[in-house]
């Protein structure tokens, strides 16, 4: 097997980005293989690593890394070390799988080798420490190692993480982990395991070639995460999609609740927590009220009774950002001038973030709205325009990936609306997103504009690493 070095694990790692195409890296139509029975095999030559700790499933349009960092954060809170598993990834392809370490502990070695001397020394670490990213060697020797067995079984990207992750967990003896699916849910690579509790969290129209053109279609996709006997949780139900959940859940047998139509034990404590987390996204009381919920599902259950724990368990989510390594998220990544960066790409979640930008600009604090945008080709631009604040400059730009939108389609497209709606907003277009950061920055720069970047995670991919390597 190759020895490892920074340029190896490149290599690699690219190598399984190209040979086994990923969705960050070509249509979804070209990278996605619905099934289970690959990942079953590949999971099998694994040694079923899944079986080998707790799971939490979650599942759902908009708000399921949300909910999942912050039960993630939660259950870390109490003792438990806590596997995460999200998707895609913003900048390290490592983020895709974490560890959280339980408040006092100390890091395994091979992951902070500068504090193997103190082995054995239990200490408190700081929030932004209690995070692991899967060790880049660990990669390495998994990709080597498996190498033949993913060409054999043809495995997709999102297949080979997905195993890659279970067995690290495995490795790491976590206690928990806590699942994110990729996409849809009953032909997800991460349906193979039986979790301790299902989650849905919204049901919108996106990735309808694939997913169904329909909400019920939709709806029923995810809801396939359901299992018999175990609890399933819905965030958010609409008239079309709550039958699907409860004949779902009727189908399967397995005890069903709804969110939205339940008081959480800590909603006297939802103002506080809304003010204090560092997770700022107004949507985030929707996502909240979600996690509440599983915290009262969850506790029932005697290997979760220290949820019961209201201070810590709060004081958890309200830090769930920087606990759990989370970003892209409403997050302000400059304050002079202004920057928040949000990976929002659907209508349903654009039209929450630009909600807000008009909500930020009535105040009267900012000058101007910049908004730096980019889109999929196979997103619903037509249902995305309508929500774009009328009052703002859309500065427009290409990207790497061979899925986003054309810089000139994109900027045909929104003058066509602009000029048939009658809006107002100024656009200008640019090829490159360094070349977009850099004319957001020159307007307005005397007074005190805002600017929001967004629409693709892909953007904000290639936006944070120009903002880090240029420093702008």
């Amino acid at each position: 097997m190759e020895n490892y070095s920074e340029k190896s694990y490149k290599d690699k790692l690219e190598a399984i980005f190209t040979r086994f195409p990923s969705v960050q890296k070509v249509p979804f139509g070209d990278a996605y293989k619905p099934g289970l029975d690959h990942m079953l095999r590949f999971s099998s030559i694994l040694g079923n690593p899944q079986e080998k700790y707790r799971t939490i499933h979650v599942a759902g349009t908009n708000g399921k890394g949300s909910v999942a960092n912050m039960l993630a954060s939660a259950l870390s809170s109490i003792g438990l070390k806590v596997g995460l598993y999200t998707s895609p990834h913003i900048i390290d392809f490592r983020e895709r799988a974490r560890v959280l370490l339980p408040p006092v502990a100390v890091p395994p070695a091979d992951i902070y080798p500068d504090r193997a001397r103190s082995a054995g020394i239990r200490r408190e670490l700081p929030p932004e420490e209690q995070v692991c990213l899967v060790p880049e060697e660990y990669v390495f020797d998994f990709l080597c190692r498996y190498e033949a067995d993913m060409d054999e079984l043809d495995l997709s990207f999102f297949e080979i993480t997905t195993g890659l992750a279970f067995k690290w967990f495995a490795d790491e003896k976590v206690d928990v982990a806590v699942i994110e699916v990729g996409l849809g849910g009953r032909l997800d690579s991460t349906n193979i395991i039986t979790s301790d509790l299902s989650i849905v969290t919204s049901i919108a129209l996106d990735h309808c070639a694939l997913l169904g053109g329909t909400l019920e279609e939709i709806a029923c996709e995810k809801a396939g995460i359901f299992k018999p006997g175990v609890p399933a949780l819905v965030g958010e139900y609409l008239p079309e999609t709550r039958p699907v959940f409860e004949g779902k859940a009727s189908e399967v047998g397995c005890p069903l609740t709804f969110a939205q139509d339940v008081e959480p034990s800590m909603a006297g404590l939802v103002p506080e927590i809304l003010e204090e987390m560092d997770l700022k996204g107004k949507y985030q009381e929707k996502n909240l009220r979600t996690v509440l919920a599983a915290i009262d599902i969850l506790s029932r259950n005697l290997f979760y009774a220290k949820l019961s724990d209201r201070s810590v368990v709060m004081d958890a989510i309200c830090h769930t950002a920087s606990r759990a390594g989370f970003h892209g998220r409403w997050e302000m990544v400059r304050k002079d001038p202004m920057i928040i960066v949000d990976l929002g790409h659907n209508p349903a979640a654009l039209k929450e973030n630009f909600t807000q930008l008009e909500e930020m600009m009535a105040d009267g604090e900012y000058s101007s709205l910049i908004i730096i945008y980019a889109v999929m080709a196979d997103k619903d631009l037509d249902g995305i325009m309508p929500f774009m604040p009328e009052d703002a400059t859309y500065v427009l730009t290409g990207l790497e990936s061979k899925r986003a939108l054309p810089v000139g389609d994109l900027s045909r497209r929104l003058e066509t609306f602009r000029k048939e709606a009658g809006k107002s907003f100024k656009i200008v277009e640019k090829g490159s997103v360094e070349e977009a950061i850099s004319t957001a920055l020159s307007l307005d720069k005397d007074r005190k504009p805002l600017i929001f970047i967004g629409g693709s995670t892909y953007l904000l991919s290639e936006a944070l690493r120009a903002l880090g390597a240029r420093g702008f």
